[in-house]
């Protein structure tokens, strides 16, 4: 049975662990690897570095998660945008697996 996937996008790094953390407390959920993205107005920004977090589990779980990060992060900096994917397609899986952090 395909996982649920919740995204959530953040300015910054310590708003990413910190939505991290608080969404791994809140709900039984696992943490793909984390992605970066440098817009182009970086100066226009509160901070010039958007972090995605990305949770796996239930609906329910991972539902949880991203609201309990989303108030994680807005302590901090800032939530960008956020979503809930019920039940990914075979081609948003391998989207999943991407980030810029990986150099190899």
């Amino acid at each position: 049975m395909a996982q649920a996937v919740g995204l959530i996008e953040v300015y910054g790094l310590v708003a990413a662990f910190a939505a991290c953390d608080a969404g791994c407390k809140a709900a039984d959920v696992t943490v793909e690897p984390f992605d970066k993205n440098k817009p182009k107005n970086p100066d226009g920004l509160k901070v010039p570095l958007i972090i995605l977090v990305k949770f796996r589990g239930s609906v329910e779980s991972v539902t949880a998660a991203v609201d309990a990060a989303a108030e994680a992060a807005n302590r901090i900096s800032g939530v960008v945008s956020r979503h809930i994917i019920a039940n990914a397609t075979e081609g948003a899986e391998k989207m999943l697996h991407l980030n810029a952090f990986d150099k190899s």
